[in-house]
This record gives structure tokens, sequence and C-alpha cells, in this order.
């Protein structure tokens, strides 16, 4: 009996370490909610992150508004990498903030697809047949799309096109509808070249920054991260302030905030 009770009491003490194991594990990796728009360049930044520190971090990619949500429901992310700053503003206000949300880089709106014309004169492009179907990410959740929207009005076009849009989840599934031809134009985002090596295939244009509101891209350390792990989130939201973070987000079709 006593036999049986001390294999118990070992068993039990290994089941014990496995857990604290995997508990330190999931400690260790830092779970990254990232807008859409930044899915390449988070790849590149994770690599550095990980060659100067050594820590694991985990991404998970959407809409900004949609991840907001997210946040809002409950959902274990430490840190928050928004297409814009009302996103995490908007949190910082209801308390799943620790400090208060910064820049970290400014976005660059460009029209890009495969048709025939020259599509830098693009407001006159997509008025002609050739443009059967243009693609736009959700205005009310992507800010990339509110800023397409936020273009199209300022031409005019909006009413004369608005039986052509086709409105993408996120920035990434007009991504993918412009890889694949479903629509033969779609507003981006300028990293989206760098993404694909500048596909040959797709012709593009940037949008005069005049007909749209500056998009600002701001990062908030949220407050599960004090369930995971403070410093480790604290360490990646500073790292977005360093040379090597900016050289990676400059080279990635961004600018920079001052």
């Amino acid at each position: 009996m006593i036999r049986i009770k001390t294999v118990a009491n070992k068993m039990m003490a290994c089941i014990g370490i496995l857990l604290l194991f995997n508990a330190q594990i999931y400690a260790q990796t830092l779970r990254i909610a990232v807008a859409a728009n930044a899915q390449a360049v988070i790849k590149k930044l994770q690599v550095d992150f990980k060659k100067q520190t050594g820590i694991n971090t985990e991404v998970i990619s959407g809409a900004s508004g949609k991840l907001t949500t997210q946040i809002m429901n409950g959902a274990p992310y430490d840190v928050f990498l928004s297409a814009d700053t009302e996103f995490p503003a908007k949190l910082f206000a209801a308390g799943y903030g620790i400090q208060k949300p910064k820049l970290y880089a400014l976005g660059s709106l460009i029209i890009c697809g495969n048709v025939q014309g020259d599509i830098k004169d693009w407001q006159k492009l997509v008025s002609m047949d050739v443009v059967k179907k243009m693609a736009i990410a959700n205005p009310k959740t992507a800010p990339y799309g509110y800023a397409a929207l936020q273009s199209l009005k300022f031409y005019n076009l909006e009413n004369k096109i608005k039986h052509k849009l086709v409105f993408g989840e996120s920035i990434a599934q007009v991504n993918t509808y412009l890889q694949t031809g479903v629509v033969g134009l779609g507003f981006t985002t300028e990293s989206f070249l760098y993404e694909n090596g500048f596909n040959a295939k797709l012709k593009w244009a940037r949008v005069d920054q005049k007909s749209y509101k500056n998009i600002e891209q701001a990062v908030i350390l949220l407050s599960h991260a004090k369930k995971s792990g403070i410093n480790n989130a604290l360490k990646f939201y500073e790292y977005l302030s360093s040379a090597s973070a900016r050289k990676i987000i400059k080279n990635n079709g961004y600018h920079l905030p001052n």
C-alpha cells in the first residue's frame, strides 16, 4: 500500500511539473494582435525581436475593429497593433490598456490591380467599363477601408461606382481578391507590395494623401499582459521604437512618426 502511494505521489509530482512547465511556456509566448495591413512586416519584426530578446511571439491578425471587439470580450492578447489610433484609444478609455497608445507607423494607401489603362489616372479609370469590380476593406472595421471611402468621396466617385464595390472583411481579404483576380482594382496598403515582392502582374499607384485622413497606426499595451508576463509585453512595446524596428517598418511600405 505504501509503495502504491509512493508511486502515485511521484506521478502527481511529475504531472505538476509538466503543468508548471506548460504554464511557463505559455507565459513566455507573447500574444500580439495585429491589424491585417501589417501581416508582412510583423513577421520580420517577430524574427528581429526574437533574435534580440529570445522571446517567442504569437500573432493573431484581423481587421482592427474586429480585434478590438475580441479584446473587449476577453481575448487573451498582450499587445495590439492597430491600423489607426481610434480603436486603441477606445480600448484605453474603457480600461483595457496599461499605457496610453503610441504611434508606431504611418500608413500609405495605394490603388492596385491588373486592368488595361493608366492606373495613375485611376479616378478616370474606375468609372470605365474595363473595371468591373473594385475592392475596399470594410470601412466600419478596417481603417484602410475607411481611408479608401474618404478618397472616393473626395473625388466624388462613391455614388458613381458603388455598384462596382466589393467589400472585404479586412485588407488581407482585399489583397486576396487582387491576387486571385476576383476584382480588377482595389484599395490596399503600400506594404502589400513588399509582401509580394512588387508583383509584376499588378499595377499600382499611390493615392494622393490629400484625399484621406492620415493613417496613424498605434500600438497599445493591453491589461492582459499583467497575467501573462508584463515584462515581455513591455519589451516588445518599447522595441517598436528602436532603431532596428523602425528600419524594418520603413523598409516595408510605411512612413515613420517623429
